[in-house]
């Protein structure tokens, strides 16, 4: 969406939109907000979700006290044009009690796949732990052969198990063969995101 098409928007008369924001890389439903038309045009053109505060009356730009902003990705209207999706990337927590989202149960709110974010955000805070008390951080002071090594491995574990009709073993070698893949991947300074974009391109 762009500064022209908020005229296209099925505005009601209180001209308040709910605009519901997502995590734009994990899926997670982070959380809701309304958007006037002078919000949302503060929004796409500052590059921060703000929306306006029914109880300030005012607009509101997220996190302009804790800096816990939300950073624009995208924004689209529905099939009515008459609500939004924000996908945005968070910096720091969304919800003011200090949660990643203002829906506390995660296990109701996450997209399964969302794990493997979850899950690189484990990893990369491992990089510095001592590696007496972390395997990961052991896979990290080993440097990226020992990883690069660890990752055909657990390949190679993955076919075999296919090979032998184990259904139970593939997903568990599967699993540690993704575990070193996200490990190998922060090694080099690269996110499963930077992956998927590669199938994204290719899929066009």
């Amino acid at each position: 969406m762009n500064n022209e098409q908020i005229n296209t928007i099925n505005w009601p008369d209180n001209k308040l939109l709910p605009a519901i924001v997502q995590h734009a890389i994990s899926g997670k439903v982070l959380m809701q907000g309304y958007m006037n038309p002078d919000a949302l045009s503060h929004t796409l053109n500052s590059g921060d979700v703000t929306f306006f505060s029914r109880s300030k009356q005012r607009l509101w730009t997220k996190g302009e006290s804790s800096g816990h902003v939300l950073k624009l990705v995208s924004i689209d209207s529905d099939c009515d044009a008459d609500s939004l999706l924000v996908q945005a990337l968070p910096q720091g927590p969304t919800c003011h009690t200090g949660s990643e989202t203002c829906w506390h149960d995660n296990s109701a709110n996450s997209p399964q796949l969302a794990f493997l974010y979850d899950l690189e955000q484990i990893i990369k805070a491992r990089e510095s732990a001592d590696p007496a008390s972390s395997y990961t951080a052991s896979l990290f002071a080993k440097g990226v052969k020992r990883i690069a090594q660890k990752v055909g491995e657990e390949g190679v574990e993955s076919a075999l198990a296919a090979m032998a009709g184990d259904k139970e073993e593939l997903a568990n070698e599967a699993a540690d063969l993704i575990f070193h893949l996200l490990v190998l991947l922060r090694s080099q300074s690269l996110e499963l995101n930077d992956v998927v974009k590669v199938l994204q391109q290719r899929h066009k």
